[in-house]
């Protein structure tokens, strides 16, 4: 599957400590190979506007759509506790 990030998650990217960034990359390595690979515990967040929701690490999470080919990486942001 091919990722697509948004000028939005490039921001958030930006402004996320170095060990998130590199666990985010990561997980977009498991992303494209798989949705249902256990460690990005993956599930939908907005059911209305088809927003996904997947995890870096225990405190972050990144935010998606799926509408076929790409996925459309749109956030990434702190956990919201």
């Amino acid at each position: 599957m091919k990722l697509r990030f948004t000028e939005r998650l490039r921001k958030n990217y930006e402004s996320a400590p170095g060990p998130v960034r590199k666990a985010f990359e990561k997980q977009m390595k498991l992303l494209a190979a798989d949705l249902r690979h256990p460690s990005l515990r993956a599930k939908k967040y907005d059911v209305v506007n088809n927003v996904w929701q997947g995890r870096v690490n225990r405190d972050w999470r990144f935010y998606f759509t799926i509408e076929s080919d790409p996925y459309t990486i749109i956030a990434l942001t702190p956990h919201p506790k």
